[in-house]
């Protein structure tokens, strides 16, 4: 019989958050497919709808990688298929050139508050048992 060590206990509890991190990101990818959104699209609109509120904010794209868990190549592939999809829209930062800015258009912000229910349910449902 193994002995369960200090370690061992912190091994487990590691291992049961990323098996509630899996099973709710593939939940919310789920529930999300039908509107075209997968969990880390929805991430973004998230954030940029909190961030950003009223319509025409910006957030800089820089901020957003702190935020969500991609790396910025994968941010920034993800934000050329929402701006391609007209979810969001991309600008140069005036001041800094390298800096970008995004921002939700219209069908983003009606979007996120469609889909919003569905994605807080699954957090909900999945973080209950947890």
């Amino acid at each position: 019989m193994a002995v369960k060590t200090v370690e061992t206990g912190l091994e487990e509890r590691w291992r049961d958050i990323l098996a509630v991190h899996a099973r709710t990101m593939c939940e919310i990818d789920r529930v999300l497919h039908p509107h075209g959104l997968g969990a880390s699209d929805f991430e973004v609109l998230d954030i940029l709808a909190t961030e950003s509120p009223r319509e025409g904010d910006q957030c800089r794209v820089q901020n957003l990688a702190g935020r969500v868990h991609l790396s910025q190549s994968a941010l920034s592939r993800l934000i050329g298929r929402l701006e391609k999809d007209g979810l969001v829209e991309r600008s140069m930062c005036v001041e800094d050139r390298r800096g970008v800015y995004v921002s939700l258009t219209r069908k983003g912000r009606a979007l996120h508050t469609e889909v919003l229910p569905l994605q807080r349910g699954v957090l909900a449902r999945m973080l209950d048992d947890a």
